[in-house]
C-alpha cells in the first residue's frame, strides 16, 4: 500500500488530526507525524538549533518537539520506512483564508511537502465546523490528488465552511485586511504590553476567491504555487536593468561627485551647540 504522511499545527492529539488520518486509512498506509503541542500561526518555521527528538504514541503515530515543517522533513527523508506519496496537513480548528497562508502552519507544512517534491494539501475547517464532513472532503481530494498528481511546485489549499457543504469551488486567494490590529494594554504592574491580531477582519472583493466560496456554503480548494515571482511585474521592470547597472559599475568617486550638494543652512537660524 502508498504511504501517506499527515501532519498539523494543532498538535499529536488534536481530534482534526485524528480524523483525517482515519479518513485517509482507506488509500493507504497513514504514518502520524505531528507536533508535541500546538504550534498555530508558527508559518514555515524550521528548528535548526538544537536536536529533534520523537515520542511514539502508537504504531504509526509519533509527537515531534519541533514545528509542522520539521515533522515533514522528517517524515521524508528518512525517518519513515519508505517516502510518503501524499502528505495531508489538518484538519486545522480554524479556516486558513486568503493572506493568512503566510503564517499558517498547517499551510507551511504542505509548502515543505512541496518542496520536497511530495504531492501536500492542506486542509482547515471554519470555527464550528464538522469534523467528520471536513475529513470526509478531504479523502475526496487526496483522492483525485493521488490519481491525477499535482502541477510541479503546486500544493492544494483546502477551506470547508461551518455550515453543510453546498459543493466544492476551485478559487484564488482573497486579501483580508486587518482593523486595529495591535491592542496596547497595562498589566497590574503599570507595565505597557501589546496584543497583535485583534479587531475584526475585512475581506476585498470576495467574488472567485476562497473566503467567498466559503461565505456560500462551498468548500474552497485553491492551488498555491510555490514560485514567488511576479513575472508581470519583471516584465514590465525590465528597462531598470541597465540603469541600475550603469549606477553599479561607476566608481566610489564618480558617485559622490554626481551626488546632490547639501543645502545650506537658513540664514538666522544656526543651531546653539548645546550646554554640557
Amino acid at each position: 500500500m502508498p504511504l501517506l504522511l499527515v501532519t498539523n499545527d494543532d498538535g499529536v492529539h488534536a481530534p482534526g488530526l485524528a480524523a483525517l488520518a482515519d479518513a485517509l486509512g482507506e488509500l493507504g498506509e497513514v504514518w502520524v507525524v505531528a507536533p508535541e503541542r500546538e504550534q498555530s500561526a508558527c508559518g514555515h518555521a524550521l528548528t535548526l538549533h538544537r536536536p529533534l527528538r520523537t515520542h511514539q504514541w502508537d504504531e504509526r503515530r509519533f509527537a515531534v518537539n519541533g514545528t509542522p515543517s520539521d515533522c515533514v522533513n522528517l517524515g521524508v527523508l528518512g525517518f519513515l520506512p519508505e517516502r510518503p506519496v501524499l502528505i495531508a496537513s489538518g484538519i486545522n480548528h480554524g479556516s486558513n483564508l486568503g493572506d493568512d497562508v503566510t503564517y499558517s502552519g498547517t499551510v507551511s507544512a504542505a509548502m515543505e511537502g512541496t518542496l520536497l517534491g511530495v504531492p501536500s494539501i492542506a486542509v482547515s475547517l471554519m470555527e464550528g465546523g464538522d469534523v467528520a464532513e471536513a475529513a470526509r472532503v478531504a479523502r475526496q481530494i487526496a483522492m483525485r490528488v493521488l490519481v491525477e498528481g499535482l502541477a510541479p511546485k503546486t500544493l492544494l489549499n483546502v477551506n470547508v465552511p461551518a455550515g453543510p457543504v453546498r459543493g466544492i469551488r476551485l478559487t484564488r486567494l482573497g486579501h483580508r485586511v486587518y482593523s486595529e490590529k495591535i491592542v496596547e494594554q497595562t498589566d497590574p504592574r503599570g507595565r505597557t504590553h501589546y496584543w497583535i491580531g485583534a479587531g475584526p477582519p475585512e475581506w476585498e472583493a470576495l467574488e472567485g476567491t476562497d473566503m467567498g466560496a466559503v461565505h456560500e456554503g462551498y468548500v474552497a480548494v485553491t492551488p498555491l504555487h510555490m514560485d514567488l515571482t511576479n513575472h508581470r511585474a519583471l516584465a514590465v521592470m525590465a528597462d531598470w536593468q541597465s540603469a541600475l547597472n550603469a549606477g553599479a559599475r561607476r566608481p566610489a568617486s564618480a558617485r559622490l561627485a554626481a551626488a546632490p550638494a547639501p543645502a545650506p543652512p537658513a540664514k538666522g537660524k544656526t543651531r546653539k551647540a548645546p550646554r554640557r
